[in-house]
């Protein structure tokens, strides 16, 4: 019996040991593992030409599409707005081409992008608040600071995942219909997004519904992409999606800012699972 106490007072003295390894050495080096993943991150969002904080440059992607060749064009990003855009639209019913760009005097700000780089920055921020002098004393505090983290990378992947869904009243009301010069005409709406590592264009075409239509008039609601069919009131008219048009680009640092979240996320993960791991442990006191 005497043997069996000392065999596991020994091994709550090793189990000590080690979670004090854990707390003062362990958490640090993943801090600073995440701190440097994560100023990677927001180097890709400065996306400056000299690689520090600064002008963002500009550069210039083609609009393009799998399923047809009805819009086509050039997007600028620049940082977190796009300063240019030109882009045709062919009509199918009669083939007339339509140029349309925006004006000169005009930015999009991308709020996406300036969302998840807010929330980038504000990780950074929460781990560089422990410095390596910093002696964490309990496994709660680092799952509190681990949490935090994570929420606000959590955040920022969400920003670019998860596209706002608008109605299109609220599309018609966007600025962004106001961007274009010559200005659109009044059977077009225009939506600008981001999807992943996207950069999305939808342009909606309509046509108004007579006042003595028989047709059932059902508002549509928000959607990310609305489709052909969808009805909608503007002003005193009623008006019905005919065609719908989305193209895209592929924007690589955005592709690498989702990466650097993942990586950041497990990093979290795996460390608050090795302070769990110690929580069933009493002698460590962890929580």
């Amino acid at each position: 019996m005497a043997t069996a106490m000392a065999a596991t007072a020994a091994e709550r003295a090793v189990l000590e040991e080690e979670f004090r390894w854990l707390l003062h050495d362990e958490v640090h080096a993943v801090l600073r593992q995440l701190q440097d993943i994560l100023k990677e991150a927001s180097l890709r969002f400065t996306l400056s030409s000299t690689g520090t904080e600064g002008p963002a440059k500009q550069e210039n992607f083609i609009l393009g599409s799998s399923g047809s060749d009805q819009v086509k064009g050039v997007l600028t990003l620049q940082g977190d707005a796009l300063s240019q855009a030109d882009v045709n639209l062919k009509m199918p019913r009669n083939n007339q081409l339509l140029h349309f760009a925006f004006r000169e005097d005009k930015q999009w700000k991308l709020q996406q992008i300036q969302d998840a780089r807010n929330h980038v920055s504000q990780a950074i921020y929460l781990l560089t608040n422990r410095e390596e002098s910093y002696q964490f004393k309990t496994g709660a505090e680092v799952l509190k600071l681990m949490d935090a983290v994570m929420l606000q990378l959590t955040r920022a992947r969400n920003r670019l995942t998860t596209p706002a869904t608008l109605t299109l009243p609220e599309i018609s009301a966007s600025g962004l219909t106001r961007m274009f010069a010559p200005a659109l005409p009044a059977d077009l709406l225009v939506n600008v997004y981001i999807n992943l590592n996207k950069l999305c264009l939808t342009v909606y075409q309509l046509h108004p519904l007579p006042p003595t239509s028989t047709k059932n008039f059902r508002p549509a609601g928000g959607a990310v992409l609305h489709s052909p069919g969808a009805m909608f009131e503007w002003g005193s008219q009623r008006l019905e999606v005919n065609h719908v048009h989305k193209v895209d680009c592929v924007i690589p640092w955005l592709n690498d800012a989702l990466v650097f979240f993942t990586v950041s996320l497990q990093l979290c993960q795996q460390l608050k699972d090795k302070i769990a791991v110690f929580s069933s442990y009493g002698s460590c006191r962890p929580f």
